[in-house]
């Protein structure tokens, strides 16, 4: 019997992956929300959302391969999921979030796959409330979705510096009807048009660990059948970040600006300010943000208000407690909270009770 499970220990071991280190990780986030003016009624709901309390709810798999001489293979699988029903997110599809391979070394990283483009890197330190129900990122539906199909992507770090870039092929190979806001149907890769759906992004940043700034800059063409009006491979949307934080001790202040510029047909400019703060002790978090979006040429403005408080059960688990009021001007229809509703020109006041658990 020993010899039988000695015998079964080792081709355990042969069919292990490669990879020396993989490690699994994820989040679950979930809770009870209220919002009123979700349409022009002016009706209220109270519901469970889908999308996220604090942290969009996920699991993933990363992993590292020692290769000698200081480089190592890398890869990264993530996944999105609904802890309400339990659907996968980004439209069903298995590793939504990230599903990439590459290479890591002195030089930086290269890889390969679906990834967090350099927009992403530009504001995730930044954003003080990050890619909560309520946070700046409901202002433009783009930004806690920064990702690219089919992407070759560099990031370095030379001392302070920051240096990154990405390319897609074709930046979002799922139906906008399917996958909801993360995604705009402009799987690209033509031959006949060798310029649609193409993305490219580049970043530069300082990061000194209690100050940083931050650069980048992010060009998507069109192409036939994507949403946001971008039907043909001239159009074109381009946003540029400059963002920036200051950390003293338990405050962290945070804030940006980002140059929105839309060319299908006509063009629509617009720019989005935001600046927050965070502070936090032993077993609290504190967060506020305010947000203002500036349509050019438009009364169709909109200005967000944020305030959140994390009690920290323990390293793993939190109770969080969120509240957060926009003002839509004109006919803007921007809601107050992720994936959510409201009627035009109406505000909207939302609140959460939730509990987050990280593994």
């Amino acid at each position: 019997m020993k010899t039988r499970h000695a015998i079964m220990a080792l081709c355990w071991s042969c069919a292990l992956p490669a990879f020396s280190q993989v490690t699994l990780y994820g989040v679950i986030d979930t809770g009870i929300e209220r919002v009123n003016h979700t349409n022009a009624a002016g009706d209220a709901v109270t519901r469970m959302p889908t999308l996220t309390g604090t942290l969009p709810s996920r699991w993933g798999v990363r992993g590292t391969e020692d290769l000698g001489n200081g480089a190592s293979a890398v890869f990264q699988l993530e996944s999105q999921f609904g802890p309400d029903t339990g659907a996968q997110g980004q439209g069903g599809r298995l590793f939504g979030r990230q599903a990439w391979l590459g290479l890591r070394g002195s030089f930086g990283t290269l890889s390969i796959g679906r990834q967090s483009n350099m927009t992403f890197h530009a504001l995730v330190k930044t954003d003080t409330v990050g890619p909560s129900i309520h946070g700046v990122t409901n202002m433009d539906l783009y930004l806690p979705n920064a990702r690219s199909d089919n992407a070759l992507a560099y990031n370095g770090v030379f001392n302070n510096f920051i240096v990154g870039a990405s390319h897609s092929f074709g930046r979002d190979a799922n139906p906008a009807g399917f996958s909801g806001p993360s995604a705009t149907n402009c799987p690209g890769e033509s031959a006949a048009d060798k310029r649609a759906c193409r993305q490219t992004t580049a970043l530069l940043g300082y990061d000194t660990g209690t100050w940083a700034v931050f650069t980048s800059w992010d060009k998507q063409h069109g192409g036939a059948g994507a949403s946001n009006g971008l039907t043909r491979s001239a159009d074109q949307e381009r946003r540029r970040v400059i963002s920036g934080y200051y950390l003293r001790g338990a405050v962290k202040l945070g804030g940006g600006y980002i140059k929105r510029d839309t060319v299908a047909g006509s063009r629509q400019e617009s720019g989005l300010y935001f600046l927050g703060a965070s502070i936090a002790d032993r077993l609290w978090t504190y967060d506020v943000q305010c947000a203002h979006l500036d349509v050019e040429a438009s009364p169709n403005d909109t200005t967000l208000y944020v305030a959140r408080v994390i009690y920290h059960l323990s390293k793993r688990t939190a109770l969080y407690g969120t509240w957060g009021y926009v003002r839509n001007r004109g006919s803007a229809a921007i809601a107050v909270d992720a994936g959510g509703t409201v009627g035009r020109g109406l505000n909207q006041s939302g609140q959460m009770l939730g509990v987050r658990h990280v593994f």
